[in-house]
């Protein structure tokens, strides 16, 4: 307790006056002073008759020592330094001071760290401080609060005393009481005045909350308001200005602080579903990430998160996932983990309703899908965000959790345009993770238009189109019914599609090979074309024959044989996409 008042300039200038104080109300005693007691760097003058008529600890300082003539003691570990010691003096010496709820606490240790009770002397100052004490419960709540924050550096002392505890069960009722029938407006207002504690009394009050029933929502609302300003720079600031200061080396205690601040704070967050926002478990999971809380306290708020998924908005999925200044991706990691614990959950859930979350799924989950295309939508624009990230977040809603994927066709479009430079490959892996079949009609009208999408897509969203015409229908049970067969044709038709190209880089051969001979090149290179011929006309010959669609009298390439002996199948229309 004294280093502080050597280190702190401030604390230096109080020492001075006190000393001055006290100097001016010992000199009036017109008797030379015979003692100095040296508490920390201040150093007081006073007379030994004064002192040990009150204070035991002095008297039996004074009486057991060896020297001669004592005339210098050290009380630098006494409960609340020079300042209080220095009231002390002041009430044996019988000069009147104030006993606020600031320093009550304080005078009630510093007396009994001097013995200063009734053995020695009638109404000394354990007696007075202890009556003033007993009057905090008649007091209001912002008082009680005022004594239990002085007692944070009166420990272990208060504690001993009972002070603590006092104070926390005043405390406790007080608010129990508050919250049932507020005194004042706003009704919460006391949320405020229990902000100033320090976390360990915080606990206290919260706990003794607790074991009064204290309501759910009301416990939520002070840990929110406490946490809201304990960690300030963290939870609310978005500018990054707050964690520049706390990312700083010479800052490495206060990020030590405020991790272990937060660790407290999410071992007291109630065990009920919706206890709290998704947005204030979000802000206090990324600020876990960046202090690098323990495994435990990330994985708790995760699965907080997780239980209450179907609540949380695409801002607050946006929170986990970007630094403070949002110039960058922070972590996708924590998002997927938290998507996985709720499918998981969902599935649990199905599988005791007896469902199958493959065929049909929760509201909840159908909600949740619309927040994650549209959170992909959002971070489809950054560079950095690779295929397998991409893919890997949208691949673990269930396909059935989507009626339509016009959200998702939209964050696949921006992470294609944010992503200029993706092979065919690439792109086609991007679009995997869609249903074309699944679009709508607008969105489908934009996808056959769109330079961006593989080819194999552009003739989904055409081909099925031109389905739906054919069949006269636009209703959503023909994308059922007609889906199966859809694709295989589909397939068929890209299939096809690769062997025509095949077949024009052959015709394009032949067309240089026809326009050589028409050159008339001379004898020995003719004659070795001629050797030639004969094998360029197979090989042409051979790749007709495999795009021949009529071969078996029907368009269907995928499963030409040429040595089949079969009789030719029935033909199957294939619809045209022209």
């Amino acid at each position: 307790m004294a280093s502080n008042f050597v280190k702190n300039n401030k604390n230096t200038g109080r020492i001075s006056s006190t000393m001055e104080r006290t100097g001016q109300w010992v000199f009036s005693q017109e008797i030379p002073t015979d003692i100095i007691v040296e508490v920390g760097e201040a150093n007081f003058s006073l007379h030994k008759f004064m002192l040990v008529e009150k204070s035991g600890y002095i008297r039996r300082m004074i009486m057991e020592t060896d020297e001669p003539d004592l005339s210098r003691i050290n009380l630098s570990d006494i409960p609340g330094g020079p300042e209080i010691f220095e009231k002390a003096a002041r009430f044996c010496y019988s000069v009147n001071f104030e006993i606020t709820v600031h320093n009550a606490a304080a005078l009630r240790c510093a007396a009994e760290y001097l013995e200063m009770s009734e053995q020695y002397y009638e109404g000394n100052l354990i007696g007075r401080t202890e009556d003033f004490l007993s009057q905090v419960v008649s007091m209001g709540l912002p008082s009680v609060v005022a004594v239990l924050k002085s007692c944070e550096n009166l420990l272990p002392m208060a504690e001993q005393l009972q002070i603590v505890k006092r104070c926390v069960d005043v405390t406790t009722s007080k608010v129990h009481n508050e919250a049932k029938f507020p005194s004042r407006s706003p009704a919460n207002w006391w949320t405020e005045e229990l902000t100033i504690l320090d976390i360990n009394s915080f606990k206290r009050i919260i706990c003794s909350l607790k074991a009064r029933g204290t309501k759910t929502h009301l416990i939520s609302s002070v840990l929110i308001t406490y946490a809201d300003k304990a960690l300030r720079d963290l939870v609310r600031d978005h500018s990054g200005t707050g964690i520049a200061m706390l990312s700083d080396a010479s800052n490495s205690e206060v990020r030590n602080q405020q991790k272990n601040l937060l660790e407290s704070i999410t071992s007291l967050l109630p065990p009920e579903k919706s206890a709290l926002p998704v947005n204030f478990l979000c802000c206090l999971l990324r600020s876990a990430i960046y202090l690098n809380a323990t495994t435990n306290c990330k994985n708790e708020l995760e699965k907080r998160i997780s239980n209450n998924l179907e609540n949380a908005t695409v801002d607050d999925l946006l929170i986990l996932s970007f630094t403070y200044d949002g110039e960058k991706i922070f972590d996708l990691e924590s998002v997927r983990r938290i998507i996985a614990g709720f499918v998981e959950i969902e599935k649990s859930v199905s599988v005791f309703n007896v469902t199958n979350l493959e065929e049909t799924c929760s509201a909840a989950m159908e909600r949740v899908a619309k927040t994650i295309d549209a959170f992909l939508g959002e971070i489809g624009m950054y560079a950095e965000l690779s295929i397998s990230k991409f893919n890997g977040i949208a691949n673990l809603v269930p396909r059935t959790a989507r009626k339509i994927d016009d959200d998702l066709y939209r964050a696949v479009d921006i992470y294609l345009k944010a992503h200029p430079n993706l092979d065919e490959i690439e792109r086609e892996k991007v679009c995997s993770v869609m249903d074309p079949l699944k679009l709508s009609h607008n969105a489908r009208l934009h996808a056959s238009q769109n330079k961006r999408l593989p080819v194999q897509i552009v003739l989904h969203a055409l081909y099925y189109d031109q389905l739906k015409l054919r069949s006269g229908t636009v209703e959503d049970r023909s994308i059922k019914n007609d889906a199966a067969s859809t694709r295989i044709q589909l397939e068929a038709d890209v299939s096809l599609m690769k062997e025509n190209e095949t077949l024009r880089s052959e015709l394009m051969k032949m067309k240089m090979y026809i326009s050589d001979i028409q050159k008339g090149p001379g004898p020995s290179s003719t004659s070795k074309s001629v050797q030639k011929k004969p094998k360029f006309f197979s090989s042409v010959s051979k790749t007709f024959g495999k795009l021949n669609p009529f071969r078996h009298g029907s368009k269907d390439t995928l499963n030409i044989d040429d040595g089949s002996d079969e009789a030719p199948k029935p033909r199957r229309r294939r619809f045209s996409i022209s």
